[in-house]
């Protein structure tokens, strides 16, 4: 008789103390329901919470030999982390999700039937969303001027909810890739998908972790990776200024030779293009920046996180 085929669900933790335990209950309570016919283990990787995330945690693997823990020395960031944990997964699929309830443990036995029909990826996007509107369509811009910029395909809506076979695992553990970007990596390198839409709920409690820091480091990272846009931008922006600067600077020269006595512009043109011009060059060695910093992180290739201990993997 053959071994059940193993499901792997991976959720990402940062002072998530009002959310572990029922995240793990509802997980639980889907898998063992409605996905009767398979193993399964899940797996938490806890970014050094400062609540008591990892206490609940601990609890948690002591009642089931199934759940599985892992935690991080420090904050590794919200790229990091979830990514070496989805690599530390050994089901023949992996399921990742958010501890906050934003990613509805409902949709798991639907990924699953996807994934039985034969689909090595099948995620969930988000066609409606319960978060502050005013960011749920700031993200939809974002995404849109993304997917105009890059040569690779960005899926809208996608945060990286969503069932990956080992195959696709196993392809992902291969990159060797420090700063990886997920969303990104699904768009890329995996086979054909499935997508599922769905409303994304409120969060169920505590307080989102993300800020503007947060959410500029996600637009960068997505932006250097897939996109030469910013450096082609500041090359045609260069040439149209110095093409419109000559265009001016010889209108104002033969404006001053045919009324040289009458003839003043006074120093605020002057002063308003020196400004300018220096805004513009600035931002433009930030997008710079931004991409050298990229090269930076990739060359020095340091780990994805560093791990302070591990719960549950010698059982296996």
């Amino acid at each position: 008789m053959s071994e059940k085929k193993r499901i792997s669900v991976m959720i990402p933790c940062y002072n998530e103390e009002e959310n572990a335990r029922p995240i793990y209950t509802a997980v639980k309570e889907q898998l063992t329901q409605n996905c009767p016919r398979y193993d399964y283990e899940i797996l938490f990787i806890d970014n050094k919470s400062q609540d008591q995330t990892r206490r609940i945690l601990r609890e948690i693997c002591a009642e089931d030999s199934n759940v599985k823990a892992i935690f991080n020395v420090k904050n590794f960031g919200q790229f990091n982390s979830p990514y070496y944990a989805l690599l530390q997964t050994s089901g023949d699929c992996t399921i990742t999700m958010c501890a906050d309830f934003q990613d509805p443990p409902e949709l798991i036995p639907q990924f699953v039937a996807a994934w039985e029909e034969g689909y090595k990826i099948v995620i969930g996007r988000k066609t409606k969303s319960r978060e502050n509107p005013l960011l749920y369509w700031a993200r939809g811009i974002y995404y849109k001027m993304l997917r105009k910029m890059s040569s690779t395909e960005i899926i809208e809506q996608f945060t990286g909810f969503g069932l990956y076979d080992k195959s696709f695992v196993e392809t992902l553990r291969q990159l060797n890739d420090p700063t990886p970007f997920m969303r990104g990596l699904v768009a890329e390198l995996g086979s054909e998908r499935k997508e599922i839409e769905y409303e994304q709920p409120k969060r169920r409690a505590g307080k989102t972790h993300n800020n503007f820091f947060t959410l500029y480091d996600a637009a960068m990272l997505s932006f250097t990776s897939y996109t030469k846009s910013g450096l082609r931008i500041a090359t045609f922006a260069g040439f149209i200024i110095a093409f419109l600067s000559f265009i001016f600077g010889m209108v104002y020269l033969v404006l001053k030779l045919l009324f040289w006595n009458s003839f003043t512009a006074g120093y605020a043109p002057m002063m308003i293009s020196v400004f300018f011009l220096g805004g513009l060059l600035l931002s433009f060695l930030g997008f710079l920046g931004e991409y050298v910093m990229a090269i930076n992180i990739r060359v020095m290739n340091r780990p994805l996180v560093v791990e302070e201990e591990r719960i549950n993997f010698s059982l296996e």
